[in-house]
């Protein structure tokens, strides 16, 4: 991992967070509309949002993440100008009709109207990116995204709607990310939001429309000793389930921890056990740039059935050593059952893979 300085190697551990960390040991229920907001006592906590968007035949990938990180270097203190929480955001367009990947970055302290995770509400920004949910205590979420990168040629303004309850992952939202009983992470999903809004691809906007994802997490402690990373899948199944399986890995390829779930429209969710859940890697794709090697292609077994995942652009690989330090793979990819038939589609994403996640 990239560490520039002490500082920006404090906010990477934090804000390269995804499947690994450990989180609050209270199993208190999550209560609404409070938890969709920060929660200023964690010290990391993200927003990530990942979908697929269409116009006619065409079809692009998307993500945006807010990340916040407390950064322990100013704890106590009164000042306006103490650095006591930083926000990072990534962005991310993949475009399947020009094999392409778009994406940005940014990072700056909270305050000052710059940078800001509310309380008591999704509520998001760093300078005009900015995430929201825009229905109070409704029942059903509605969450909005803005986006706008010059140097990366593309922008989005799009509007999620839930369809579904709020899937809490693990028990009640209490989700184990290793071996330890503290290695826990608060943690719920919104699968199957309906999309619709603009893309914007160098000054030219696109009506689009589409299905997202989005996942809120906030912990406190860090990867198991043993870890370099970790392999995620999130996946929008076309009947109107949803499918998480992840699995911390060693450097060796075998896995410290895995767990997932996995939730059919209109029916309670099966969490996965550590010992069910398989990531068996196939075909790799090697980075021109950074020369990792990922594996683009997987089997993934689970207690509700062997599933195929398959990148459906090699390259989406992101580099984010200007805001939370790491190299890693995020990208659109298709759910295949084990005969070969789509059944979804969603994000995988690989970390670990470029330098080992050093916490």
């Amino acid at each position: 991992m990239h560490r520039r300085d002490w500082l920006l190697s404090t906010a990477a551990c934090a804000a390269a967070l995804r499947v690994h960390a450990a989180a609050p040991t209270s199993a208190r229920p999550l209560k609404w509309p409070a938890d969709f907001g920060a929660h200023a006592a964690s010290r990391t906590e993200w927003w990530y949002v990942t979908g697929s968007l269409e116009a006619g035949a065409r079809l692009w990938g998307f993500q945006v993440t807010f990340f916040r990180s407390a950064t322990g270097l100013a704890a106590g203190d009164t000042s306006r100008f103490a650095a006591t929480e930083l926000v990072f955001a990534h962005a991310a367009l993949t475009d399947l009709e020009h094999q392409r990947l778009r994406h940005d970055q940014r990072i700056a302290r909270a305050g000052f109207g710059v940078a800001e995770a509310a309380s008591g509400e999704t509520r998001v920004q760093l300078r005009d990116w900015r995430l929201s949910r825009d229905n109070g205590a409704a029942e059903r979420s509605r969450y909005h995204a803005r986006i706008a990168s010059d140097p990366a040629g593309f922008g989005f303004d799009l509007q999620f709607d839930a369809t579904q309850p709020v899937l809490l992952q693990g028990i009640d939202g209490l989700s184990q990310k290793g071996p330890r009983p503290e290695q826990t992470s608060r943690y719920y999903s919104e699968p199957q939001l309906a999309t619709q809004g603009t893309l914007t691809l160098d000054g030219k906007p696109v009506a689009v429309r589409g299905r997202a994802w989005l996942d809120h997490e906030w912990s406190d402690s860090l990867l198991d000793p043993p870890a370099v990373g970790w392999d995620w899948i999130g996946m929008n199944l076309d009947d109107g389930g949803a499918l998480t399986a992840f699995r911390v890995r060693r450097a060796d390829g075998s896995s410290v921890y895995a767990g997932g779930s996995f939730r059919a429209a209109g029916q309670a969710a099966r969490n996965f056990g550590t010992e069910e859940v398989r990531f068996m890697p196939g075909r790799i794709w090697e980075s021109p740039s950074s020369k990792a090697r990922y594996p683009v292609e997987w089997r993934v077994a689970t207690p509700v059935g062997v599933f195929i995942v398959k990148a459906l652009l090699d390259n989406q690989e992101l580099d984010s050593r200007g805001s939370t330090g790491a190299i890693y793979w995020e990208g659109l990819s298709e759910l295949l059952d084990a005969n070969g038939q789509r059944v979804g589609r969603g994000y995988l994403e690989l970390t670990g893979y470029a330098a080992a996640l050093r916490l």
